[in-house]
């Protein structure tokens, strides 16, 4: 159709329907051709739909090209192009052509204010954005929400808050938008409390939140541990019947889990029709940092079934599992899913593998991914610094602690944490002293609780009570139950009733929820005899309705991790178990080992102690994997609690008797068991 004239109505409507129905730009090209050609390429109208129209296309350059050919572009060739620019991400370019258009004198009535405070924002023009506000009052958009929401967003988007809240007090009319936007701006500058309370405030106002509201708001409650908001957050979303969203039902996840409920956080995860790698991620993660090991190796076999691929989340998480629960094998297999590149060059999936090796008391292999790893930093550094230590390679804990300074990485109070916790286990009392004085007088750093309980220990192992004692009495802070159970260690190391009688008394002042202190305390009167000073601390922790931690240990067999209890027979192989332990006793007698009764808690017979003691839960768990695995393979048990003298000893003999390699992991540190010996020597 040839364009002559456009004064009819009908021949605007015609090349209307022709810019609309351009199906390229080059129909818009030719159109506008025949716009020049009839001289009418100046007609802001036809030019504003042209110019629209090849912003659709995302044609930025050629509609550039048209903005600028006309002759006298108004406001609303202006707002078009300022428009598409900003949709499209070219804010720099925005802010130039609102700068024409003050350059050119135009009226600013009409202007779209709202996309130019959007481009000062992604280029963090904040001066120009200022200049911006008194133009949008003088112009008479102080009472239009679009506009000052905008500068509500500016404000907040760079931390000013202040004059962000005097911004939306003044607000005549306040959009959820708006409150958002607030929101958001409270919480970009770190007062998670506030955009808390101001969410709370919008509600009360009879506002109705949208999920990204929502989502915010929880994003706070996550940042503050806010749990109770976050219940009634929770709450009034199923009251207003929104639509929870993945965003939604993803953030609650991730404060459930961060907040230790995880038992929530899988009912809302279970609820969830669709679910990301970051949720699954975040599930297994919550399950591996809130002591629930088992469930997370659970879950991260659940995730494979669903052909998901495991993340560098996800597999951080499943290796902490693995390393809870002391199951080597499991997290070998596990790791063997990501490319091995990866974890060299990841410090977080890297420094997840080392910790998992040095838990699962496989501190060699972990030693060799430290060295491999492209690069380290400080978290790697105490990670193998701790791991060697615990794993009884002191020595070469100290050459790590040296290589630090000449990778120019400064130590923290971890390091010195795990050199200390070498030290402890190594009875190194020289080098330890050596460590704890440089924290701060060559570091300058602070000397914490933990440090002085290190010290304490310390000095208690090597039976030199007096001087932790000395060293309690001169710590800069109260002591705390890390410290006298620390010289509670000590005491009983060797056999120091009196003064471990004094330091439970104050354990049970500290922790009067702790039942082991009562049973430790128990035990001291029993063994002296004193049985009905016992029967009262018993009696005291009936009242209360106290119990003792049960001792549990975990052993891995192909993928399998096994629980036991002590005198546990709730196992399929139970009765092979008993009758490996009773094989293995009959022999142990033969070599003279004798039950070391008095750890026993109970005042029973001689008989019954030594039946008690020899069905302790890691002794089942050593005699599961004897029967279950070939000889020459390692037996790796892990457990809650501390191990007892009796089961030390006689894990060294069960080594020495079956000729294989025993590691336990207990609460405190790893034994290695090897032909009658322990890596500890004994001194743990």
């Amino acid at each position: 159709m040839s364009i002559a004239t456009v004064s009819s109505p009908s021949k605007l409507h015609q090349i209307k329907t022709l810019i609309s129905v351009a199906s390229t730009v080059n129909h818009l090209k030719q159109i506008h051709a025949s716009l020049i050609h009839h001289d009418h390429h100046h007609d802001t109208y036809l030019v504003n739909l042209l110019l629209k129209r090849t912003l659709f296309f995302r044609e930025n350059h050629y509609s550039f090209l048209l903005f600028s050919h006309t002759q006298f572009p108004n406001i609303f060739l202006y707002n078009t192009l300022i428009n598409g620019f900003v949709n499209d991400n070219l804010f720099r370019e925005t802010l130039d052509l609102f700068l024409s258009v003050r350059e050119h004198g135009l009226s600013l009535y009409g202007f779209t204010f709202p996309f130019v405070l959007k481009a000062c924002i992604r280029s963090q023009n904040l001066n120009l954005g200022i200049e911006l506000h008194p133009l949008v009052v003088k112009c008479g958009f102080n009472r239009d929400v679009g506009a000052m929401t905008s500068l509500l967003s500016l404000y907040s988007g760079f931390g000013r808050v202040d004059d962000a809240r005097k911004l939306f007090d003044e607000m005549p009319e306040r959009t959820i938008v708006s409150w958002t936007a607030f929101v958001s701006g409270c919480i970009a500058s770190g007062k998670h409390g506030d955009a808390i309370g101001l969410f709370n405030k919008m509600v009360e106002s009879g506002v109705r939140p949208d999920s990204y509201s929502v989502v915010r708001v929880l994003s706070a409650c996550v940042q503050v541990g806010d749990l109770d908001s976050a219940e009634w957050i929770a709450n009034l979303v199923e009251e207003i019947e929104m639509h929870k969203n993945s965003y939604v039902y993803a953030t609650l996840v991730n404060l459930y889990a961060k907040g230790g409920k995880m038992e929530k956080a899988r009912s809302v995860f279970d609820s969830m029709a669709e679910k990301d790698i970051v949720t699954w991620s975040t599930m297994i993660q919550g399950y591996a940092s809130n002591s629930l090991p088992k469930e997370g190796v659970e879950l991260f076999h659940q995730m494979l079934r669903e052909d998901l691929k495991p993340d560098q989340y996800s597999i951080v998480g499943f290796l902490s599992s693995c390393a809870s629960l002391g199951a080597l094998d499991l997290g070998e297999w596990g790791s063997g899913l990501i490319d091995r590149d990866e974890f060299l060059t990841n410090l977080v999936m890297g420094n997840a593998l080392i910790d998992m090796y040095a838990k699962c008391g496989d501190m060699t292999r972990g030693f060799q991914v430290f060295k491999e790893m492209k690069e380290k930093d400080r978290v790697i550094m105490n990670t193998a610094i701790t791991g060697l230590a615990k794993n009884g390679h002191v020595k070469l804990s100290f050459a790590v602690f040296g290589q630090t300074e000449k990778l120019g990485i400064s130590p923290d109070g971890y390091t010195f944490l795990g050199l200390l916790c070498g030290c402890v286990h190594a009875g190194l009392i020289q080098d330890g002293l050596r460590f704890f004085n440089s924290i701060s007088s060559v570091y300058s750093l602070k000397r914490t609780v933990e440090h002085y309980g290190c010290m304490v220990d310390l000095w208690g192992r090597a039976g030199q009570l007096s001087e932790a004692y000395r060293l309690i009495c001169d710590m800069p802070m109260k002591p705390n139950a890390i410290i006298w159970g620390a010289l509670l260690t000590g005491c009983r190391l060797v056999k120091e009733t009196r003064l471990a009688e004094r330091v439970l008394k104050e354990l049970i002042a500290l922790e009067p929820w702790n039942a082991g202190n009562y049973v430790q305390l128990s035990n001291i009167y029993s063994v002296n005899g004193r049985w009905d000073e016992a029967a009262e601390v018993r009696e005291e922790m009936n009242k209360k309705g106290m119990k003792k931690l049960p001792g549990w240990s975990w052993i891995e067999l192909e993928g399998t991790v096994h629980e036991f209890l002590a005198d546990d027979k709730s196992h399929p192989l139970s009765d092979k178990i008993y009758a490996k332990l009773e094989d293995l006793g009959n022999e142990m007698r033969l070599m003279g080992f004798v039950p070391t009764t008095e750890c026993v808690m109970f005042d029973v017979e001689e008989e019954e102690k030594e039946t008690v003691l020899g069905y302790h839960s890691e002794k089942l768990a050593v005699a599961l994997g004897l029967i279950s695995t070939g000889h020459g393979e390692v037996i790796r048990v892990v457990k809650n609690l501390r191990v007892c003298g009796d089961c030390h000893e006689a894990m060294k003999l069960i080594s020495k008797i079956t000729r294989r390699e025993i590691v336990v992991r207990d609460n405190n540190r790893f034994h290695c068991f090897t032909n009658g010996t322990c890596s500890c020597n004994d001194y743990w």
